[in-house]
């Protein structure tokens, strides 16, 4: 068995998909930041153990659960309140947590626009750390995210969960998005110098990831080169309707980061 810890702030809309899909566990943590709707009264209903934790970042939050949370099992999956472990996950996981010579382990999302999976335009698989060992496992804050701290002992699972994109629609992704090409911005601004060019090269499909993002932040025309990347060299296109409309919400993405990359620059 492992628990599942899952962060909320304001997810009554999203969180019954995601308790529906781990109701097989029997040690489900919410770990809240604040919320003023229905969230801890739904989350509570379900059978969920409630913790409130004032919102920093999201290394800083799920390792503030890694901590100080009393969890049943000493393996932990993360998740989001808009997204949902597979069957495939879970049994991935129940035989993964045999494991004693591992920190955690790096999962892909598998990204939902509207019911459609979009794999293409979300470079899929975009590997996460998210089954991990508590406490020992440490996350370090990269831009809006979170990625493993660098001594952890990872591997790979070959199952997936879910990640529903639009579940707040589009006007809330594009706020959302804002914010977080702010943050990207000064992250980006923050670690100039310590990412090289050979990272390009390195043999760690993660390491060419994180290499090839930070070098984008040098290129022109970003919104159009990424909606050339996505759409038409990932093969977008092939994704219908879906794959369209992401792209375009990835252009604009694109061109939030660049608004924030000249604010910076002033």
């Amino acid at each position: 068995m492992f628990s599942v810890l899952i962060l909320t702030l304001n997810e009554e809309r999203n969180l019954l998909p995601c308790l529906a899909s781990i109701k097989g566990s029997d040690d489900i943590v919410v770990l809240d930041s604040g919320s003023t709707d229905r969230t801890v009264a739904m989350a509570e209903h379900a059978g969920a153990r409630v913790y409130q934790h004032r919102f920093e970042s999201f290394a800083a939050q799920r390792n503030h659960a890694q901590r100080t949370l009393a969890f049943r099992h000493p393996w932990v999956f993360h998740l989001d309140a808009d997204e949902q472990l597979t069957p495939e996950l879970e049994r991935a996981c129940r035989a993964a947590a045999a494991r004693r010579d591992l920190d955690g382990y790096y999962t892909a999302p598998k990204m939902l626009w509207h019911g459609r999976w979009i794999p293409r335009c979300t470079d899929f698989p975009a590997w996460q750390a998210r089954f991990v060992r508590a406490p020992q496992f440490e996350f370090v804050e990269v831009g809006h995210g979170q990625r493993e701290a660098p001594a952890m002992r990872m591997a790979y699972l070959d199952a997936h969960y879910l990640h529903d994109l639009s579940a707040d629609g589009e006007t809330a992704w594009l706020e959302k998005h804002r914010r977080y090409a702010r943050i990207e911005a000064r992250h980006h601004q923050a670690v100039q110098g310590t990412i090289s060019g050979s990272d390009l090269f390195s043999r760690n499909a993660l390491h060419r990831r994180r290499a090839l993002k930070h070098l984008s932040y040098q290129l022109p025309f970003r919104p159009a080169l990424r909606l050339v990347y996505q759409y038409l060299l990932r093969g977008g296109f092939l994704e219908g309707a879906a794959g369209w409309q992401y792209c375009r919400l990835l252009a604009r993405y694109e061109h939030f980061s660049q608004e924030e990359m000249r604010a910076l620059r002033r």
